[in-house]
């Protein structure tokens, strides 16, 4: 089912050049960061948008994706600079503070961005979460590999095209790797998966170049530092992702107080097979922070 929407778009400055955004619905906003990190936010269209109906959404494309304006920098492709943008397009929407949601790796920009600003952060989402150290990303690896098992010929089938970065074969390659991860194979077919062959091509230059640090480097883990994550925090995971559950567990175990929502037979786009349970995930994650808000701090009687 496509949903009708009224959305409102526009373009926010950052150092070097301009992020494109997307706006639709009323409410709580919401900003929305895509995976990849060689996506960009089309990918969650339409069925992310379901949520409009009761928050106001917020999708930008991260620097060098999608619609960017500017030249892609490769010396400028690092975690400090996609936190600088996704500030500076916060300051451009003139929001005081705001609830930011990460799908995959865009969780990963999410967490970042708590810790560097811990005052703009209202609230903070992880939807199928990637991995937040080296081992569980390998983690993650052993479990891909092992779906991956079951298509080898097919994918050995695309491998030359895919190296090629023909949108064709990238596109089947993909329909394959992530139709392991619907318990429903046909679901798959709702993902947006149209790129040229210069979108292909500058999005692995932007993921080789993050993969010399982060999550993709031996020994490396941001799992210490969310002891300090303080918004309040909900991680939703489906129990079918070819993310391990475990990788989910791990950071619902750093960051103090956080929230964990596993839903059943969903895989690693919770928004598309089980959008109803990820909106009452959300619904009653925000109705009870706001009701742990209003209540008086200890020792402290309410007005």
């Amino acid at each position: 089912m496509t949903v009708a929407v009224r959305t409102q778009e526009g373009f926010a400055p950052v150092a070097g050049g301009e992020l494109y955004y997307r706006q639709v619905g009323d409410g709580r906003p919401l900003v929305v960061i895509h995976g990849g990190p060689d996506f960009d936010h089309t990918y969650l269209l339409p069925d992310f948008d379901r949520l409009s109906s009761g928050f106001r959404l917020v999708y930008y494309d991260q620097r060098g994706r999608g619609r960017w304006r500017g030249k892609v920098d490769l010396d400028q492709i690092h975690i400090d600079t996609y936190v600088a943008d996704l500030e500076a397009l916060r300051r451009h929407l003139g929001l005081d503070t705001m609830a930011v949601v990460g799908h995959s790796w865009g969780a990963i920009i999410a967490l970042h961005y708590a810790l560097r600003h811990p005052d703009r952060t209202s609230h903070v989402v992880l939807i199928n979460s990637a991995p937040a150290s080296h081992a569980d990303l390998l983690l993650m690896r052993t479990q891909r590999l092992r779906r991956h098992s079951m298509h080898k010929d097919r994918l050995t089938a695309l491998m030359p095209g895919y190296a090629r970065g023909d949108p064709d074969a990238v596109a089947d390659y993909y329909r394959i790797d992530f139709g392991t991860t619907f318990r429903r194979i046909e679901d798959v077919q709702r993902l947006n998966l149209k790129w040229s062959r210069r979108d292909i091509q500058r999005g692995r230059a932007i993921e080789k170049r993050l993969s010399q640090g982060l999550i993709w480097s031996e020994g490396y883990s941001l799992l210490p530092a969310l002891a300090a994550v303080r918004a309040p925090t909900l991680v939703i995971h489906g129990d079918y992702d070819f993310i391990p559950i475990e990788c989910a567990e791990h950071i619902v175990e750093a960051i103090p107080g956080a929230r964990f929502a596993v839903i059943p037979d969903s895989g690693h786009f919770s928004y598309i097979d089980a959008p109803d349970q990820v909106r009452h995930a959300l619904d009653r994650f925000f109705a009870a922070s706001t009701t742990a808000a209003s209540q008086p701090a200890e020792g402290h009687p309410a007005p």
